[in-house]
């Protein structure tokens, strides 16, 4: 079944049901085949996120470099005194 447009949290989750449904009913999503149903929800979630165009939260960009997020403050170090 093709997958909705859009972005909503709603749209999202509806992708997301379908490409699963998908590998229950076929044992593969497009030409991939997770052999487990953890791998089949991790790949429809990547897909269904992807097709929104949307980030997972707290993953950076790959356009923004590890020293830009570290100007900005968004990475925390691991160094002495914490």
């Amino acid at each position: 079944m093709p997958l909705k447009n859009g972005s909503s949290h709603s749209v999202v989750s509806s992708n997301i049901k379908t490409l699963v449904d998908d590998w229950k009913r076929d044992g593969g999503i497009g030409n991939s085949h997770p052999p487990t149903k953890k791998a089949a929800v991790q790949q429809a979630v990547a897909i269904a996120l992807s097709k929104a165009d949307k980030r997972q939260a707290g993953r950076p960009s790959n356009t923004e470099s590890l020293t830009e997020r570290r100007h900005k403050g968004d990475v925390r170090h691991a160094g002495k005194g914490l």
